[in-house]
């Protein structure tokens, strides 16, 4: 039978034979799942429990998971593994006070030297979409943080209510984590088993600005230890973290500082320069485009970015896209589609059958950035004028059947309407209409809105759908259509009166349950307050806003504070076909435009600040010379395959610069008194 250890005001279940955690339990939150159970998952296996783990050495590689010796008494844990002749690993586990301790200790008991290219430790968080209301009642998003000795996991309730788990690192050092499960068998509901890493030398030397090699000689030991608690807040884990370092924030412009608080800062990247001013603190600036490491403190690490002005990504994107994102060599129509790109090699890449790399959908992307970089002055109309009538008339053809129902891509009509594509065709129609004034173009973009109605729109949240059924309406009524848009804000306000009705019952998209279902849930709900002032919708925005904040941790890192969890398309958007944590994904930019569409008594001073920082983040996936990439592959292995790396794919990752334009045009910054 399992054992327990009181915990808190929670408890441990342990296993019987290997004395590990099979589950946190929180007494106030009994139904939620910390970790990942046996039988949970097809996936789930004895490999990945809890303080399993792997060594690579230069006397060869093994996991450990039984003890050869395990002791239990007085509320405390001794296993000792012999995974390898002539090392141990000893687990120690003890409650003290309202902490749980687990140290870890791998000891070289040979006569030789050792070598340790590779440690890692399992932690398997039950971070899983199992649909709407089983993954907000019962799941956790994990937050990692493997920033060296300043390193932590943050287990917060999907809901973002309720206590969470937090595992802060206490002796030695976490410079990466990997994912283990990931592959076309777990598919996109499942993050994986996440493993902490001291070191993954072996498989990804320059993994999270470089990996160690470790090296004992005889009687010697490295160790691991980390404390876990429950903690009634983000804020209150933040805080017992004891950061060595505050930062003003995660990326800037280049030209302007980035002030870090710590007892020193320094960077192995030699376009970086630190000044420190005369109260001590450090004020970091890089001159060129991109991501830099930072070491702080004692044996901390982690990564800011200086980028490029906006207008000057566009103007480079714009640029890049005209010259290689278009499909020249097709006949007729077909040439004017926009297309992924290997950046690479500078070849677009053929559609192959697969969904992602079609010339819609996602792609719709480059034409309305186009459009957009046009009414903002960022690119030459006489040379991005042709192209949009070109793509224009493309889209009228091929992306949209006689009905207006969205197809997915030229060459993939068969797969049916796709009704995420609907307001993203809307909004390129309307945006002709803004440019040129000719009503037909009002009129495809009122149609398109209409059939996705029809097609069962009041119950997908399609992304962006009800601020382009705004901007649509308001175009109606200034063309003397009222009745027109009259009706399609009813069908709004509809829809949101049966997402309130639904509570956490939300419908499964493409993903069981994810960030870009429910961004677009509060602006449906947003949009609906502000048509009716019912405050039963005020209400339910602040209800589900939580959910949203949750997808995003307050890592101290610039690819991840704020950074929505995505950990798909990698392999669904990508050339590597590597799944595993994206970040930042361009999707997260609508944790951001949505919070800058708050109502006023919502939205404060630290909501804009967030959103700025993640709209900011997502510059990282520009290069300068106006490439980009699809998905940043965070972990530093995925299944064993190297990551921590840029898709070469230039693919879909333009809906960042579109969103951060239209948000500029769309919002007031938020009331000075909050």
């Amino acid at each position: 039978m399992p054992e327990t250890l009181n915990f808190g005001s929670g408890h441990i279940v342990l296993d019987a034979l290997t004395g590990a955690p099979l589950q946190f339990v929180d007494e106030r939150d009994r139904d939620r799942r910390f970790l990942l159970e046996p039988g949970a998952t097809v996936w789930h296996s004895v490999e990945h429990q809890w303080g399993s783990g792997h060594l690579v050495t230069d006397r060869g590689g093994a996991r450990w998971h039984t003890p050869v010796e395990l002791r239990v008494a007085d509320g405390v844990v001794e296993a000792v593994h012999r995974p390898l002749p002539g090392v141990d690993v000893e687990v120690r586990r003890a409650v003290r006070g309202d902490l749980l301790h687990e140290r870890y200790s791998v000891v070289n008991t040979g006569q030789e030297p050792l070598t340790i290219s590779g440690l890692g430790i399992q932690t398997p968080f039950a971070d899983l979409y199992d649909g709407a209301e089983r993954s907000l009642g019962r799941a956790v998003h994990a937050h990692v943080f493997t920033g060296g000795t300043w390193a932590w996991v943050l287990a917060q309730p999907m809901s973002g209510e309720g206590r969470c788990l937090g595992l802060t690192v206490r002796e030695g050092a976490l410079r990466a984590y990997s994912v283990e499960s990931r592959n076309q068998y777990s598919q996109s509901d499942a993050r994986g088993h996440l493993v902490l890493l001291v070191t993954d030398q072996a498989r990804n030397p320059q993994a999270f600005g470089g990996q160690p090699v470790l090296r004992l000689a005889p009687g010697e030991s490295v160790t691991m230890a980390w404390e876990l608690g429950w903690y009634s807040s983000v804020a209150d884990f933040t805080a017992a973290t004891r950061p060595p370092a505050v930062l003003s924030a995660y990326a800037a412009e280049i030209g302007q500082p980035i002030t870090v608080e710590a007892s020193s800062v320094s960077s192995p990247d030699p376009g970086v320069t630190v000044e420190q001013d005369a109260d001590g603190r450090h004020r970091v600036r890089a001159s060129r485009h991109g991501t830099y490491t930072l070491d702080v403190g004692d044996g901390a690490r982690t990564e800011v970015l200086f980028h490029l002005p906006l207008d000057e990504v566009v103007r480079r994107r714009v640029a890049y896209i005209t010259r290689y994102q278009r499909a020249r060599e097709r006949p007729g129509l077909l040439a004017h589609a926009f297309v992924p790109v290997d950046t690479r090699t500078g070849l677009t890449q053929a559609t192959n059958g697969w969904s992602d790399w079609t010339d819609g959908s996602e792609r719709i992307a480059m034409p309305l950035l186009l459009q957009a970089a046009a009414a903002h002055g960022l690119a030459d109309p006489e040379e991005i004028g042709p192209l949009l009538d070109g793509w224009s008339r493309f889209a009228r053809r091929h992306l949209l059947d006689e009905t207006a129902a969205p197809r997915r891509g030229s060459q993939n009509w068969h797969t049916g309407p796709r009704l995420y594509d609907t307001p993203w065709l809307a909004h390129f129609f309307h945006d002709r209409y803004r440019a040129h004034g000719r009503p037909e173009d009002l009129d495809f973009a009122a149609r398109i809105i209409e059939r996705s109605f029809e097609l069962g729109g009041a119950t997908h949240l399609s992304i962006g759908l009800s601020p382009a059924t705004l901007a649509v309406c308001d175009s109606l009524d200034a063309a003397g259509q009222e009745d027109r848009a009259e009706k399609l804000r009813g069908q709004l306000v509809d829809s949101a009166r049966q997402f309130v009705r639904m509570g956490r019952r939300l419908p499964a998209h493409e993903v069981a349950y994810e960030q870009s279902i429910v961004a677009p849930l509060l602006d449906l709900l947003v949009d609906a307050h502000t048509l009716t002032g019912d405050p039963a919708f005020h209400d339910a925005v602040a209800e589900r806003l939580p959910w949203l904040l949750a997808f995003g941790g307050p890592q101290p890192h610039v690819r991840l504070h704020g950074i929505a969890i995505r950990h798909w398309d990698g392999y669904w958007f990508g050339a590597h076909r590597l799944w595993g944590d994206v970040f930042p994904h361009y999707w997260s930019t609508l944790t951001a435009t949505t919070l800058l569409r708050l109502p006023a008594t919502l939205r404060t001073a630290g909501t804009d600040r967030l959103a700025e920082a993640i709209l900011r983040a997502n510059m990282a996936n520009y290069h300068e010379d106006g490439s980009a990439t699809c998905a940043f592959v965070l972990p530093s292995t995925v299944d064993g395959r190297p990551a921590h790396t840029a898709d070469p794919l230039a693919n879909d990752q333009d809906w960042h610069l579109v969103l951060w334009l239209r948000a500029q045009e769309q919002t007031e910054p938020a009331p000075a008194s909050r």
